[in-house]
């Protein structure tokens, strides 16, 4: 160790000297109590060897800077300009359906079978579950569906169709079932459009005024109130519902495009079976003449 690295030890030992004799406390008779000098620990981490790397100018004492916290958004539209999202209100759920559930899930649920449903050509195929709550359901409290279609596309629920009992809603307003609909999905919008309700199967689309819609990217539930002054609702998973739209439209188109080919077939497959008929009937007359 040089002169220079000695003397800054020595330095170092005398300031703590100073610390040490700052934190005593005289006694009632003068003299110094040692049990109020508090424990310092001093530990050495380390020499400089070569005095030219210690800096002229004294050392500067820094305040921390202290940032700013960041204060996480809480709003339910989250950071700006981003889509708003439901806080606590599932939206791919009506009651205890659940969209995305297979058909066998579903069928299950009500009491069908698979083989009951309607199959919608289409690649894939799309089915249809067409499902009346029984009369001891009906009756209860939470009777108020008369009908509830359920459309599948490859296996998945997407689309639901419920047709409200007209005698368990009979005198109620729009805004009643709005509000009781809302304490369930959030709050409503009123956009102006038009919604189908009527089953694929039926090959025409049936379409109402929307009354009132819930939604989100995903999903939407949007009440209706048809020419008969019925109240229903149609939920349904908007991703596979542009799917099933789709693969409908291919069908359709294909279909148009074989329509000319399966015409040929169908009128030769006719002129075979009436061709064999003739060949049956000319052999058990043959048969049975008798001259």
């Amino acid at each position: 160790m040089n002169r220079m690295s000695l003397a800054t030890s020595i330095g170092l030992v005398a300031g703590f000297a100073t610390a040490l004799s700052a934190q005593t406390v005289p006694s009632d008779c003068g003299k110094v109590d040692q049990k109020t000098i508090q424990n310092i620990t001093v530990k050495v981490t380390g020499c400089i060897a070569d005095p030219s790397v210690l800096s002229p100018h004294p050392a500067v004492i820094q305040e921390p800077v202290l940032q700013p916290q960041r204060i996480l958004d809480s709003s339910p539209f989250g950071a700006e300009g981003s889509a708003p999202f439901s806080l606590g209100h599932d939206l791919s759920k009506y009651r205890e359906f659940q969209l995305g559930a297979t058909m066998l899930a579903v069928a299950m649920q009500v009491g069908l079978k698979p083989s009951e449903a309607t199959v919608i050509p289409a690649r894939p195929a799309i089915h249809e579950l067409d499902w009346q709550p029984p009369r001891v359901v009906q009756a209860s409290e939470a009777g108020s569906v008369r009908e509830m279609v359920f459309t599948f596309y490859n296996d998945q629920l997407f689309k639901i169709v419920i047709t409200y009992d007209h005698e368990r809603t009979e005198g109620l307003a729009d805004q009643d079932l709005v509000e009781a609909i809302s304490a369930q999905y959030g709050t409503a919008t009123r956009p102006v459009g038009r919604v189908v309700t009527s089953p694929l199967s039926q090959g025409y689309d049936d379409t109402e005024s929307i009354i009132a819609r819930w939604a989100d990217s995903q999903y939407s539930l949007n009440l209706f109130q048809s020419s008969s002054r019925t109240f229903g609702m149609v939920v349904l998973s908007k991703q596979l519902d542009a799917h099933a739209r789709a693969a409908i439209t291919e069908a359709i188109r294909l279909g148009k495009h074989d329509a000319p080919q399966r015409t040929v077939e169908r009128e030769k497959n006719e002129r075979e079976e009436t061709r064999v008929a003739q060949e049956k009937t000319k052999a058990l007359n043959k048969s049975r003449f008798r001259p």
